[in-house]
């Protein structure tokens, strides 16, 4: 979870159900909801690897299809990065709002898979004005480039995170709702994303100044293509 200071709505006496918890856990959860997978390596990497949950509460598991509890037992529910690997998705929102009365949703956004494309993930996923508009990967046109991706994949593999942590306020979405979801299914990238308008990033700290270029070789991964272009040309003209 990358943002658990948006979680603000659950009460002190609120039964918190949390569904795939992974091997990390929200701490207000009391109960855990998990899929049952066929072996204990699918199931690790369906959580993302990152290992098998170790809990004295309550955990159930249940085969993917209606959970497995009454109606409006929860008072909060907690979905983190479990949306995106749900492959009837409409009938698991269903079941959500079924047994519960409020919750919190976090997920990728396309930007974290168009980069990395991580198998595991079906969905892509984008909340704005109060909806949930999301789109099948296999719908996308995306795996076309995976020989591109696994280099991506590779790097994520080895933690080279700077990408992931410079950008994560783009690369993934978290947020309440209270009694109503409200999701639709699209064919439309740009649906999916952000418009120019909303990216709202500084300027990189880390860029090289003129005066450094007068006396120093160029940084090639941290210059602009215009002082790139401007380091040649004064090489040329010596």
């Amino acid at each position: 979870m990358f943002f658990p200071e948006r979680i603000v709505s659950i009460n002190p006496r609120d039964k918190v159900l949390e569904i795939g918890p992974g091997a990390t856990p929200y701490f207000r959860s009391d109960v855990f909801l998990e899929k049952e997978y066929e072996t204990e390596e699918e199931l690790i990497a369906q959580s993302g690897y990152v290992g098998i949950l170790k809990t004295d509460k309550r955990k159930v598991t249940y085969t993917g299809n209606i959970f497995p509890f009454a109606d409006k037992e929860f008072d909060y529910v907690v979905c983190s990065h479990v949306l995106e690997h749900v492959e009837n998705l409409e009938f698991f929102l269903s079941e959500i709002q079924r047994v519960s009365k409020k919750g919190y949703f976090e997920f990728p956004t396309v930007y974290y898979d168009y980069i990395y494309n991580f198998p595991e993930h079906v969905n892509f996923l984008f909340y704005k004005d109060n909806v949930i508009r999301w789109m099948m990967k296999s719908e996308s046109g995306l795996n076309k480039y995976e020989s591109i991706q696994k280099f991506f994949y590779r790097t994520c593999e080895l933690e080279y995170l700077d990408v992931i942590k410079s950008f994560k306020q783009y690369f993934f979405q978290g947020f309440e709702w209270v009694e109503t979801i409200k999701a639709e299914k699209t064919n439309k990238i740009e649906l999916l994303t952000y418009s120019v308008e909303e990216i709202n990033l500084p300027r990189n700290s880390t860029l090289i100044s003129n005066n450094m270029l007068a006396n120093a070789s160029p940084d090639y991964a941290n210059i602009s293509l215009r002082e790139h272009l401007k380091y040649k040309i004064k090489g040329l003209i010596k």
